[in-house]
């Protein structure tokens, strides 16, 4: 009986699981056999994904910070975070008056950013490099990056053309021979209409920067003619505006000496040449 109760009523035990069956292909033309999978993923099939070329530089600032052999920018940063110094602000509405130096994210990371410390700046989306004012901006030439790349300059003013009233070109003298270069530059300078100031260290840049938009709503009085008001300067004003019969009224002197004294002060300084 119990051996007929176990039959008929005990549980049968469960059928155990079916285990997954791998194969490690020992040779490359063997073919594993069907519903087996390899243990080993093959790197073989993979698409390669070729690198697009690097683009050459285009500014300066891109050049010191692509690091070029032995160059003193292999150490800046390539991403978005600004250095340390640099201020993260917005860009500026256009046309907006700022107080501060606009510049371009093109000069990001130019170590003469580093050394602008006397006025705000901040990036915008700009034409030129610096725009110090409503009508005054600047463009950052390196003279090594202008020796290998002497189109770049050209291509820069001519995009610029007459946007800005007054149009610097600063450039940093930063080679051993600079005569021939600085030749072409203040001639190319001449014919654009545009001031070439030269630079000999990112700090004496950065000065210049400062200098440009700290003056920016200084009045010309430094270049304008000043007219004394003194005892001195206004009889000399006289003495150099009066005639022949007026000189020769003065006590002790006489015709001879007025004539001769007229003559002295209305002689022209640069002789004709006979």
């Amino acid at each position: 009986k119990d051996l007929a109760m176990d039959e008929e009523g005990g549980q049968k035990p469960a059928a155990s699981p079916t285990r997954k069956k791998f194969v490690i292909p020992l040779d490359e033309d063997e073919v594993p056999p069907p519903g087996a999978k390899p243990l080993f993923k093959c790197t073989r099939s993979l698409p390669t994904v070729e690198t697009p070329p690097q683009p050459a530089p285009q500014t300066y600032a891109e050049y010191a910070i692509s690091g070029p052999p032995g160059g003193a920018g292999a150490t800046h940063p390539t991403g978005p975070e600004p250095l340390a110094g640099e201020t993260p602000n917005q860009a500026p509405k256009p046309g907006a008056k700022s107080n501060s130096i606009i510049v371009s994210p093109r000069q990001r990371g130019n170590p003469v950013l580093r050394f602008v410390r006397n006025v705000p700046w901040q990036f915008g989306d700009v034409l030129p490099d610096y725009v110090l004012g409503q009508s005054t901006c600047a463009l950052f030439l390196s003279l090594r990056y202008h020796n290998l790349h002497p189109d770049y300059i050209h291509q820069r003013l001519q995009s610029l053309g007459k946007s800005f009233a007054l149009r610097v070109l600063l450039v940093q003298v930063d080679v051993k021979d600079p005569q021939q270069a600085l030749r072409d530059l203040a001639k190319m300078c001449i014919l654009a209409d545009c001031t070439l100031i030269l630079a000999w260290s990112p700090e004496e840049a950065g000065r210049y920067l400062e200098t440009y938009k700290a003056y920016e709503q200084k009045p010309a009085d430094l270049l304008m003619e000043k007219l004394e008001q003194d005892f001195v300067s206004r009889s000399l004003e006289q003495l150099t505006a009066a005639s022949r019969e007026d000189l020769a009224l003065c006590p002790g002197l006489g015709p001879q000496k007025a004539r001769r004294l007229f003559d002295v002060l209305h002689e022209p300084f640069l002789k004709a040449s006979r």
